[in-house]
């Protein structure tokens, strides 16, 4: 019965037929770039018979509403994929015209970040500007002004000043637009500006474009973090300036035609890329040709090496333990280099060492404030007693003799009641001399600490690699010390016993040797407060 019932309540598939043979023209309807619902309902919009784009129809609002000024609204929230005109209430549109109009007088409010990208989409579009140098201005502050507040900015913002700069040629400096965000540029941009500094201008190059080049990142470098970030950005550019000079001096080339960097090449770079931009207006992609510095292995070989060699002078000069390894410079470069940091390191050090600082002693300040009252409260006459002498001077005149008696007995005895009350100098003198003699026993305490230094067994030495030559030579006495606790019967105890007489923590002190081993032998020497057991042969033909 049942599977009768499913016969009966069956029905026959019924299919509907669709002429797909008319002429329908598509040629003017475009493939959106984005698909979201809230742009689908505003993608296209028929004008005269053809298709208007929303980017086009976009560029056409901006153009009425440019001299339009917003007067002062309660802010409303704005979040949009794609933010327009369109899809905006009415309070969004006040609060933004009267944003915007704060923006063109240099302020700059708290708003949402959609609310930016549309007077950025204006700017880019021609709209709010007649001079191109202008309209690039307006799009920098924008970017630096609002840049903290959204970080979101730097990822579209680089990209978008340099198509405007192509578009319009307007003076612009590759390397601060980088700059600004501490960030690489693409490639091919940063191609094109080194290029052209090593071509013009070698003074204007920064660490942070070489960077780029340098076969390792420099940043991992314990001397670039703790003290040599400065230095390096300070004489990296002029290190490359004194290499240019010196092969000009004696090649007669410089650097471009020394390394050959002149094969060129063209690519298309798309414009205003993920922007509401009508590409009727400036085309949707420009023609780039340049020399793909990046791809010139020799090239970055050599500013790795030149690099390598001006931190490891640096390191020698500011007093830093432990040396980078590694392909190293030519002899001859690697002179050049040296002696002029030798040079130009010691003048600059020199115009920068401080004049004598003055410091005041407290004790001492407090005790002339202490005198300098005594002698004015000597001075000084009490009000009765001047109104009380003076009846008496007018009843009985004193000669100029007697008068300057009276006040000299007066400051003598305030003088000498202070003289043999007991004075805080005393005190100063009795703790400055118990300070000193403790820094003596500290100072006799590093002359011993100076008597220890890592030696091995003299059958020993010669299976030992430079490196750890090298090491041992660039530890320090406590050092040795937390390594012999290391190899001790109790290390941990011992170990312990060490930082206390150095003033330190056990951590610290190993950390320190681990810093130490990978600068010379390049691996960590210590793990779990323990020697690594692939390095505990090397120590057990250490001298104790």
């Amino acid at each position: 019965m049942k599977h009768e019932a499913m016969e009966d309540n069956s029905r026959q598939l019924e299919f509907t037929e669709i002429d797909l043979s008319e002429d329908v023209s598509t040629t003017e309807v475009p493939i959106p770039d984005r698909s979201t619902l809230a742009r689908a309902s505003l993608d296209k919009q028929v004008t005269n018979g053809g298709v208007l784009s929303s980017e086009r129809r976009f560029a056409e609002e901006a153009r009425q509403y440019v001299e339009l000024c917003g007067e002062e609204t309660p802010f409303v929230p704005f979040m949009s994929y794609w933010p327009t005109y369109g899809v905006m209430s009415e309070s969004q549109r006040s609060w933004y015209f009267y944003w915007r109009t704060e923006v063109r007088a240099e302020r700059y409010p708290d708003t949402d970040l959609s609310y930016l990208f549309v007077h950025i989409y204006e700017l880019i579009n021609g709209i709010g500007w007649q001079d191109p140098e202008w309209g690039y201005e307006q799009l920098k502050r924008l970017w630096v002004n609002y840049r903290e507040r959204f970080p979101q900015l730097d990822v579209y913002m680089q990209d978008w000043l340099v198509d405007y700069g192509f578009v319009h040629q307007v003076h612009m400096s590759l390397t601060e637009i980088m700059d600004i965000t501490s960030g690489f540029l693409p490639m091919e941009i940063s191609d094109m500006e080194l290029h052209r500094l090593l071509t013009s201008d070698m003074s204007k190059l920064s660490l942070q474009l070489l960077s780029r080049y340098y076969e390792y990142d420099i940043t991992l470098s314990k001397f670039y973090r703790d003290q040599g970030q400065i230095a390096l950005e300070r004489y990296i550019p002029q290190v490359m300036v004194v290499m240019e000079s010196y092969l000009q001096r004696t090649r007669g080339i410089g650097l471009i035609d020394h390394l050959q960097l002149t094969k060129e090449k063209s690519i298309q770079r798309t414009l205003f890329r993920k922007a509401v931009y009508d590409d009727t207006l400036y085309g949707k992609s420009i023609d780039l040709t340049f020399v793909p510095v990046g791809e010139s292995a020799p090239f970055c070989s050599l500013v790795t090496r030149v690099f390598r060699c001006t931190e490891n002078k640096l390191r020698e000069l500011l007093g830093f333990r432990g040396r980078l390894r590694g392909k190293t410079l030519d002899t001859e470069f690697a002179q050049v280099i040296e002696r002029y940091l030798d040079k130009v390191f010691a003048a600059e050090q020199e115009e920068l060492k401080e004049k004598p600082t003055v410091r005041i002693d407290l004790e001492k300040l407090a005790v002339l404030q202490q005198e300098s009252d005594y002698v004015r409260e000597a001075l000084m006459i009490d009000e009765q007693a001047y109104s009380d002498d003076k009846l008496a001077l007018d009843n009985q005149p004193l000669n100029q003799h007697q008068g300057m008696q009276v006040i000299g007995e007066q400051v003598t005895s305030k003088l000498e009641e202070f003289n043999t009350s007991p004075q805080p100098e005393d005190v100063n003198v009795q703790r400055t001399t118990e300070t000193m003699e403790f820094y003596d026993g500290s100072t006799d305490m590093e002359t011993q600490d100076e008597d220890f230094t890592l030696k091995w067994e003299d059958s020993f030495i010669a299976e030992l690699d430079d490196e750890w030559i090298l090491f041992a030579n660039e530890i320090a006495p406590r050092h040795v010390q937390a390594i012999y606790a290391l190899l001790g019967d109790e290390p941990d105890r011992e170990l312990m016993q060490v930082a206390e007489r150095n003033g330190t923590m056990p951590a610290l002190m190993l950390d320190e040797i681990n810093d130490v081993a990978m600068e010379t032998i390049g691996d960590l020497l210590i793990d779990n407060d323990r020697i690594v057991p692939d390095y505990i042969t090397v120590f057990e033909h250490v001298k104790r």
